[in-house]
Formats: C-alpha cells, structure tokens, sequence
C-alpha cells in the first residue's frame, strides 16, 4: 500500500546524517514529515539537524536525532521505541546506511565481507524487525530498503557489495510476498553512482577500474524515493549511466553474456593498468 500523505507522517532514516539519508531527511520536511534522524555519526547528527532547520525554519515537522550502529539489534530497537513513543507511530522506515569497498576477491577478508553484509544487509533486516510491531499494530507502514544497481548485476571487484546488495533484493521480494494484504509497502531502491561521502572516499584501485562516473546526486534520488512511496513502486531503479543502464538491459536478457561481457571488460582494464605501469 502506498504512502500518499506525508504531512504528519512519521519517518525513521538510517544513515541520516549526510547522503542520501540526509536528502531524503530534507524533502520529507518540506511536505512536514516528522524525521527521526538514526547515524552511528553522532556528531554529524547533530550539523545534519541544524541544516536542515536552517533550510527550512519554517517546517511544521520535528526532528528527533539517535545515534545508532545498525549492526546492534538493541540500539535499532531502541530507536523505534523512541520514534513511536515521541511521535505515535511509524510510518515510514528508510534504511540508507550502508558501506561500499571494493577489490579482488582474493584480498578481500572475511572481516571485510561480514562488516559489509553486517551493515548493508543486516542493518536493514535489523529495521524491520523492531519497527514491524509498530506498523502491524497500525495496520499501516512503509518500508524503502537502499540496495544498488549492483544488487541487479555481477560486477566485477566488488563481489562483497553485491553479495550484500542482493540480499536486499532477495529479501525485498520475500519480505513484499509476506506482507500481502497487511497494508505495509516496500519500495525497493537501485541507484547507481550517486554523490555521496562512500563515493568520495572511494579512491582504491578497484573503484579507478570500474570507471565510476557520478550521474546522480542525493537529492534526485531523495525525490525519486517519495514519488515511488506514494505511488506504491516495488522498484525504483535509478541509472542514467549509458553503460550501467546497457549492462542491466543485458543481464535481463542474458545473465551469461552479460557476465562475460563485464568480465571482458575488466580484463581489458587490468591489461592497460598494467600496461601503463610498465610504461
């Protein structure tokens, strides 16, 4: 079921403290949303607090700030405690945290892959569980999970981040089955490139390889998010890039070739790293 009000509506955002957490934060006020801010950057909580009143000081919504590492099932719940005990409810579950790290499957640890999926995958499983109590009492709620355009596809030297971004998927699509007819929606989102501070701090061989060309900024893909809320999408896919958007066309039509196709590609880009090393 859709979301087509926000104006009182209520809102936990994880990861809200900057990206897109924090642009979605912004457009949910301007429609005068109440926010409840949820990052474990306490004090990036704070600045976001104070920009976004600044950008809207007029916002007939509130904002309430829990610091929270998504990983801690007691500091989620905690959060939703405090979201429907200082509001009355939840009605809107937006799971933005999340890391990205990419490299050769063959350095890439165990520690690495269990943060990412700890993260990614389990922060958002994390939300539902203490926030669906809330919705099911209310007979209403809506979830939006942030996956990516690597939860569609097999791209190569980031094996772990699509390994955490399918899960999403996969349990987007059980989780949707799941809930038929209790009046709780999921929206599903698979942005790619997006100018957010993961990307930026991305400077690694790996992401040099994949040629990561940013095409979309947190506040496109903030206003994306609430279109696709109120009108009850289960997929929001977001992917301007020319060869991102060929390479999901591919892997819906041929999963092999497109994984051949990429492959190709990658090995083509070692050849010339290579080669420029040697130069």
């Amino acid at each position: 079921m859709a979301l087509t009000k926000f104006a009182g509506a209520v809102a936990v955002i994880t990861g809200g403290a900057s990206g897109i957490g924090f642009a979605t934060a912004g457009a949910l006020r301007e429609r005068e949303a109440h926010v409840v801010l949820a990052d474990i950057n306490a004090e990036g909580l704070l600045k976001a607090q104070e920009q976004l009143r600044q950008n809207n000081p007029g916002a007939q919504g509130e904002i309430l700030t829990v610091p929270v590492d998504v990983t801690d099932e007691a500091q989620v719940q905690a959060v939703m405690r405090r979201a429907e005990e200082a509001f009355g409810s939840i009605d809107l579950v937006v799971t933005c945290a999340g890391i990205g790290r990419g490299g050769p499957i063959d350095t890439f640890s165990s520690n690495d892959m269990q943060t990412m999926m700890n993260i990614n995958f389990m922060g958002t499983y994390n939300c539902v569980q203490w926030a669906l109590p809330a919705m099911r009492r209310q007979g209403s709620g809506y979830f939006v999970f942030l996956s990516s355009v690597a939860g569609k596809l097999g791209t190569p030297m980031l094996t772990g981040y699509c390994a955490s971004k399918w899960a999403v998927r996969g349990f987007s699509a059980a989780l949707r089955a799941e809930l038929f007819g209790t009046g709780i929606g999921v929206t599903t989102v698979y942005p790619a490139w997006v100018d957010t501070p993961m990307v930026r701090q991305e400077t690694d061989d790996a992401m040099r390889l994949l040629n990561v060309q940013v095409m979309l900024t947190p506040q496109q893909v903030a206003s994306e998010i609430l279109q696709a809320v109120m009108e009850g999408r289960r997929d929001l896919t977001l992917a301007p890039n020319p060869d991102i958007a060929f390479a999901l066309q591919l892997f819906n039509a041929d999963q092999d070739k497109a994984e051949d196709v990429m492959g190709q590609a990658m090995q083509r880009q070692l050849a010339n790293l290579a080669n420029q090393s040697s130069e």
